[in-house]
């Protein structure tokens, strides 16, 4: 039932928010992960290991005594780990870090992670901004917007993916920072080599 409550909620805020543009995304996504593939800046080998690497993480936050959250969100971009969210101590930030460290094939660890707690209305406006980024990007011709994760937490957007020249990627920052509600952006965006 509470799935079924948030999933109604966010249909309502897609819609109200002005994001029709992201129905046929969010109906289609099991077709998404084929489309990314294709169009990602990134070879389907390199993929497939920063998707085992955040994975991974997820899985032995989740078993950590100390963090068991699923509220720190891992990307991966080429060994690369972006944690972003929000945790409740310094404590649990650090161990978050010390954990993706360790695992096998990650490069290096940026640390994102804000000190705190959000509300249930902070977590609505989040995915509200989050939706409007992205439907910019969608909307942006060049911008392969399926190659950007943004991820939103009390205002604070955090962009990571793969692009390949600097102009598209400033275009991208600019977007994200054109949204009501953003407080600040985060640029994990790489540029292919």
């Amino acid at each position: 039932m509470k799935h079924m409550i948030m999933g109604l909620a966010m249909a309502v805020m897609v819609f109200s928010a002005g994001c029709v543009p992201l129905a046929p995304l969010i109906v289609g996504a099991g077709a998404a992960g084929g489309y990314k593939v294709v169009t990602e800046e990134r070879t389907g080998a390199t993929q497939w290991e920063d998707s085992n690497i955040s994975a991974s993480i997820k899985t032995e936050f989740v078993k950590d005594p100390l963090i068991k959250s699923l509220k720190i969100d891992v990307d991966t971009v080429d060994g690369h780990v972006i944690l972003s969210g929000v945790v409740d101590s310094e404590l649990q930030s650090s161990r978050a870090v010390e954990i993706a460290e360790q695992y096998k094939g990650v490069k290096s660890v940026k640390n994102n992670m804000q000190i705190g707690s959000k509300s249930f209305g902070q977590a609505i406006d989040d995915k509200v901004i989050g939706g409007k980024i992205k439907a910019k990007l969608i909307n942006e011709p060049g911008i392969s917007a399926l190659n950007i994760d943004v991820d939103v937490d009390i205002g604070r957007v955090t962009l990571s993916g793969v692009v390949h020249s600097q102009k598209i990627k400033n275009r991208i920052m600019e977007l994200a920072r054109e949204v009501q509600g953003v407080v600040d952006v985060v640029d994990n965006i790489r540029l292919t080599e």
